[in-house]
């Protein structure tokens, strides 16, 4: 799953750290997002799209769907 969360969090000065405190996840969980290799669970898809103000859409992006555009 591709997402912003990188370009989100670094637009906000918040490191892996801050943004995993705030979720209340670990740093390795932030990072594996960030690299794709995890995929948020919904609920935590959730709490980030509502941490930053925006639909999950917007920060989350289904690599299938994306290749049948």
């Amino acid at each position: 799953m591709k997402n912003r969360l990188k370009v989100l969090r670094a637009e906000r000065d918040w490191t892996q750290a801050n943004l995993a405190e705030k979720l209340a996840v670990s740093r390795q969980t932030i990072n594996a997002i960030e690299k794709g290799k995890f995929d948020p669970s919904l609920p935590l898809a959730f709490k980030v799209a509502r941490l930053f103000n925006m639909a999950i859409e917007e920060i989350f992006q289904d690599e299938v769907a994306i290749s049948m555009t």
